[in-house]
């Protein structure tokens, strides 16, 4: 890859963390997995965009989606890292007091502390400003009460950040604000959701009964929370992509692998058009995608979050438009093998289509780029 869109250090990150994975390789196994993210944040991987002075790498979210890509490349991605580092370490880096980075970075940073992101609702779908979770102050703290919905690794996680609504103490409107909740919090409930797609990172529902919480809960300023959010949403969205571009890559390398030994008449199937158009253009797909990751990320990482917002939401479209259009190939290319277990293709037809549903819908997006990038007048 050229240095003209990677330095020689993020070619290097690269490197290192495609060695780590084909280490490690694609497994269903829990500890495998808990062995992987171990490793990954001694060697400094989990926490690369985190500040230094708090155990992080310096980096930005275009060494972070590095190694997230490059992991799934590798079949083995790790998806708690597009919650615990990428949206809660890069919120309370930014806006966290010094005690809240000092209690909570390091543990992100280094992976033996992580932290779940608690905003969709059953109610609110893509709309966050329809959340009804709420809090009131109490006191010289917080009470939270609501419900939120497909939350990934609340079980594992030390904390969750929680997006609810503060009353406004000038207008009486409710504006959002993040507060950190602890997983062992009087009141806070989960309840797995039975899920068909596989994962070691499970879904829950979550509820808030009246979860007293001190003043020091509250993540950056309340006045600010807007902001805050929108600061946490665009890693999210980077590495969502950077998730679907490095599961398209594994399963093409499957097929191209296939491909090239399987013979069924005089030549090996992957010398016939058919098979390998369809693999090249998919190959082709990936990459555009990944230059708009890149993009994404450098923006941000350059401190423009408006131009990072359009550009995330496209990268975050076209990975996961790349990502099922490539394992679908793939698993076809394969033929009734694409479909064993042995050849580990077919689980992912089900995880492909999570970047197009998460964390927001393929059709959200196509609406925020007719208001925000073609100025068309909204619909809603």
């Amino acid at each position: 890859m050229s240095s003209v869109i990677e330095t020689e250090e993020q070619q290097s990150l690269r490197a290192a963390v495609a060695a780590l994975g084909r280490r490690h390789g694609r497994s269903h196994d829990p500890e495998a997995r808990d062995a992987l993210w171990a490793e990954a944040g001694r060697l400094g991987y989990l926490g690369i965009n985190l500040p230094e002075e708090f155990g992080g790498g310096g980096g930005g979210m275009a060494e972070l989606s590095i190694v997230l890509e490059e992991l799934g490349a590798a079949g083995c991605p790790l998806l708690m890292m597009v919650v615990s580092p990428a949206i809660c370490g890069t919120v309370i880096a930014r806006f966290g007091t010094d005690e809240q980075k000092t209690r909570w970075l390091p543990g992100l940073a280094d992976g033996t502390r992580t932290m779940a992101f608690g905003i969709t609702e059953p109610d609110a779908g893509s709309n966050s400003h329809r959340i009804t979770t709420t809090a009131r102050r109490a006191g010289d703290g917080w009470v939270l009460t609501g419900r939120k919905v497909f939350i990934s690794g609340v079980d594992i996680a030390d904390a969750t950040l929680v997006v609810g609504r503060a009353e406004d103490a000038r207008t009486g409107s409710l504006k959002p604000c993040l507060f950190v909740v602890p997983r062992d919090a009087p009141g806070f409930g989960r309840r797995r959701i039975d899920m068909e797609l596989h994962a070691h990172e499970k879904q829950f529902e979550l509820t808030l009964d009246g979860v007293r919480l001190p003043a020091d809960a509250l993540v950056g300023d309340e006045d600010a929370g807007l902001l805050q959010l929108f600061a946490g949403l665009n890693p999210e969205r980077i590495m969502t992509a950077a998730f679907a571009v490095g599961m398209g890559r594994y399963a093409v390398a499957k097929a191209v692998e296939y491909a090239k030994d399987r013979q069924v008449w005089k030549a090996p199937i992957g010398a016939h058009q058919a098979i390998a158009h369809p693999l090249a253009q998919a190959h082709i797909e990936l990459e555009l995608a990944r230059l708009m990751m890149q993009k994404a990320a450098h923006l941000y990482d350059a401190g423009d979050d408006l131009g990072a917002g359009e550009a995330a939401n496209m990268a975050k479209y076209a990975a996961a438009e790349a990502c099922v259009k490539a394992v679908d190939q793939s698993v076809h290319t394969l033929g009734g093998n694409g479909l064993t277990r042995e050849f580990g293709l077919a689980s992912l037809i089900t995880a492909s289509r999570v970047a197009r549903i998460a964390p927001v819908s393929r059709e959200m997006i196509l609406n925020y780029v007719s208001h925000q990038s073609l100025g068309l007048p909204k619909s809603y």
